[in-house]
């Protein structure tokens, strides 16, 4: 039950109000499970499916062994359908084959379940049919809708869904979950500067090259809190290597980031010096002008050259 304990750490208010709402019977027919990418909105999904189907509920969880919720976690069972974008977009046709199969009787209950994810990209006529569907329900259905962008879903299809709001996860609480992967503290630290998702930050912190990244780009940072110009070297001899495609450069400048804010709350709690402090605060400037010089298409090699002559040579800079 150890994924369970995990739910309600990430979403405590949810998961109470989910839970309250079986123990009442006031399970809602359609759903909005709104909020960031990585906040568990599609871990609630499938764990309110499950709880709906379990034929074993146990201490208000699914037992997560019963034929029902291994054929869910399988995405085999026949009364449970997922709606995913065809492309970019969710098409008319798929809300329309929703619903003919769900003018179908259940085929072992009369309990049916759908789940639309990325439900922001339904097309205006996608958005339309299924406005129609739950407008009118047939039999025991219940919908869930995930989406990141609430405000792209219709205001007619807010209307008929309970919304629930997933909050990010706060920095204290990701790097505990992180640290209960077997992350180190220095690793998740950094991990939860970098992303809210916390299934991401698993996924990262097991990427070799990210491991290796993450060194490089310290290393970048000692030198250029050392005003050395080892940091410009560096660039040519390490960093044009490991960062070649674009997403790559992008985790580079978050990282150097996380360094240099990692510093600035730690200069902060230690009670250092103004000077000090607005030294590194300009540095954190001068990190995010050469980020959106990066992304107006200006050669990764030259910003980063550029970087470092800003901050260890500030007069050398050209153009600022």
């Amino acid at each position: 039950m150890e994924e369970y304990q995990q739910l309600e750490q990430q979403q405590p208010l949810l998961y109470k109000q989910l839970q309250k709402s079986f123990e009442h019977g006031r399970i809602a027919h359609a759903y909005l499970f709104e909020g960031d990418t990585g906040t568990g909105k599609r871990a609630f999904a499938l764990w309110l499916t499950k709880r709906i189907f379990c034929l074993n509920i146990i201490e208000g969880n699914p037992c997560n062994q019963c034929v029902n919720c291994t054929r869910i976690n399988e995405n085999e069972h026949p009364d449970v359908l997922f709606v995913r974008p065809d492309g970019q977009t969710i098409k008319v046709d798929q809300i329309r084959q929703l619903k003919a199969e769900y003018s179908k009787s259940g085929m072992e209950t009369q309990q049916k379940v759908f789940i639309i994810e990325q439900a922001e990209k339904m097309s205006i006529g996608a958005a339309n049919s299924l406005l129609k569907f739950l407008e009118e329900p047939e039999g025991k259905v219940v919908a869930i809708l995930e989406t990141a962008s609430i405000g792209k879903i219709l205001p007619t299809i807010q209307s008929r869904c309970q919304v629930l709001h997933f909050q990010p996860l706060d920095r204290e609480k990701m790097v505990s979950l992180l640290k209960d992967e077997g992350i180190g503290e220095k690793t998740a630290v950094l991990l939860a500067a970098l992303t809210n998702s916390l299934t991401k930050a698993v996924e990262i912190s097991r990427d070799e090259w990210f491991n290796e990244a993450r060194e490089i780009i310290k290393q970048w940072f000692d030198y250029l809190e050392k005003d050395d110009l080892q940091a410009f070297i560096y660039v040519q001899k390490r960093m044009l290597k490991a960062f070649k495609e674009k997403d790559q450069q992008k985790l580079a400048f978050d990282l150097l980031l996380a360094y240099y804010r990692q510093l600035l709350v730690h200069q902060v709690s230690e009670g250092r010096s103004k000077t000090e402090l607005r030294k590194t605060a300009q540095r954190v400037e001068v990190i995010l002008t050469a980020y959106q010089k990066w992304e107006a298409n200006v050669s990764w090699q030259s910003v980063c050259e550029q970087l470092v002559i800003r901050m260890v040579h500030p007069k050398l800079a050209i153009g600022g």
